[in-house]
């Protein structure tokens, strides 16, 4: 019983002194999106949609809760934010070819659609990101209006 009680004590000792450290937080600017709004042009109810369920994975401008001050949850959290914004990141906007902006497209429209984005794990705690039927369409009609407006720009050669 008193090895338990000592590992215990450990493992407490262990957890107050991680609070100490953390991951880097992605706090950019919101001027980081501009470009992306304006080459997208989204509809104010689709704007309203990508900053609530999308911006905090896939920008650089992430709102944190305040479970992020606990280590590990932290941790797990800057690993979402950084696997998020390596798939598509809309601060990065500028500087992509229009064959990979469309590919991204379409790849968004994918996992809206099969309801795979946002992620389950990220509605639990953000139940103002769970999409409505009618807020997949939306944004799934924009993004293939998004689309149309790529496959009309000139292919390099």
């Amino acid at each position: 019983m008193r090895i338990i009680k000592k590992i215990l004590w450990l493992i407490l000792i262990v957890f107050l002194i991680a609070q100490f450290f953390g991951p880097d937080k992605n706090e950019g600017d919101l001027a980081s999106i501009d470009a992306f709004l304006e080459e997208t042009n989204p509809p104010e109810d689709v704007k309203l949609i990508l900053k609530e369920t999308c911006y905090d994975c896939h920008s650089d401008v992430t709102r944190y809760p305040w479970y992020n001050k606990i280590t590990p949850v932290n941790y797990w959290l800057a690993n979402h934010v950084k696997h998020g914004k390596k798939h598509f990141n809309v601060s990065k906007w500028i500087g992509n070819s229009t064959k990979r902006k469309d590919h991204k497209f379409e790849e968004l429209i994918e996992m809206v659609e099969a309801k795979e984005m946002p992620l389950n794990s990220y509605t639990w705690t953000h139940t103002e990101a769970k999409l409505s039927d009618k807020q997949i369409k939306a944004l799934v009609d924009w993004a293939k209006q998004v689309r149309f407006k790529y496959s009309l720009e000139p292919k390099p050669e």
